[in-house]
């Protein structure tokens, strides 16, 4: 049996169908609107023949990284009626009978490395596909068996597709980031490197810890600080086997979810999915 195994960044989808939503609707969307609107993606994963699938989410968007970091992303500006749609995505998402990875302590992200490393484990599992456009998960692409997926733009990218985005290896990214720094996460890089610059640098060097004193000088700590925070947790304890990934269809509740989610329709078209299964 070959498998394919599908994680979904949850709080990249609640974003994107949020903000997708507001655009449309300007400002009067449904309470529960990105909710319905990231389980109807996921019930069309499941409807392209998607069997084996895992989300994960920032159930708390702070993590061990604020520790770190004084100015690492946290959930001030994030707005409210954004941030009340996370527990009942993850309850229906529950309910639906799907996987789901709710971080507190460790980010979503880690949470998709770590159920990227437990799957490539398994020899039946012929190909795991990130779903997330997040330019930290490219470190996570091993060959063509682990690839990122950007729902958006629909670009496929394996590891000759880090090369040729980053112009590094996928496991040279949180090197990279560490240089460039990431806004989205909330960390500045290295003042005077950009991307061109980081490339080359880690090209003619590998891994900041080998780069010759002078490079640097005295910011290389500052950039291994920053390496840190970049370098994806992947020893979370998600799942013992990618069985426990294949999707069989709704549990009990998943009815009366649909109900607090008033998405009748919801209920019926995934009750006629996992008939087909």
């Amino acid at each position: 049996m070959n498998v394919i195994v599908h994680l979904i960044d949850g709080t990249y989808e609640l974003f994107r169908h949020f903000y997708g939503l507001r655009r449309f609707t300007g400002g009067k969307e449904r309470q529960f609107g990105a909710v319905v609107g990231v389980l109807n993606t996921v019930l069309q994963m499941i409807g392209d023949g998607a069997t084996h699938l895992g989300v994960a989410t920032d159930h708390v968007i702070e993590s061990f990284r604020n520790e770190l970091w004084s100015g690492y992303k946290t959930g001030d500006g994030i707005d409210p009626a954004l941030l009340t749609q996370f527990e009942p995505l993850e309850d229906a998402l529950r309910a639906m009978g799907i996987s789901v990875w709710a971080m507190t302590e460790l980010e979503a992200d880690d949470a998709l490395a770590s159920a990227a490393t437990i799957a490539a484990q398994d020899s039946r599992v012929e190909k795991i596909c990130i779903w997330t456009p997040d330019k930290d998960l490219a470190q996570c692409v091993r060959q063509d068996r682990i690839v990122q997926i950007d729902r958006r733009s629909k670009a496929i990218r394996d590891a000759d597709g880090v090369r040729a985005k980053f112009g590094v290896n996928p496991e040279l990214i949180p090197d990279y980031l560490a240089l460039v720094g990431d806004t989205a996460d909330g960390y500045p890089g290295i003042p005077g490197i950009g991307p061109k610059g980081a490339a080359a640098l880690l090209t003619r060097y590998g891994a900041i810890e080998l780069f010759p004193s002078q490079v640097l000088g005295d910011r290389q700590r500052l950039a291994l600080s920053f390496k840190v925070l970049a370098t994806l947790r992947t020893d979370a304890k998600l799942f013992a086997n990618v069985n426990e990934l294949e999707w069989r269809g709704p549990t009990a509740g998943f009815s009366a979810a649909c109900e607090r989610l008033d998405a009748p329709d919801l209920f019926a078209r995934v009750t006629r999915a996992a008939r087909v299964i």
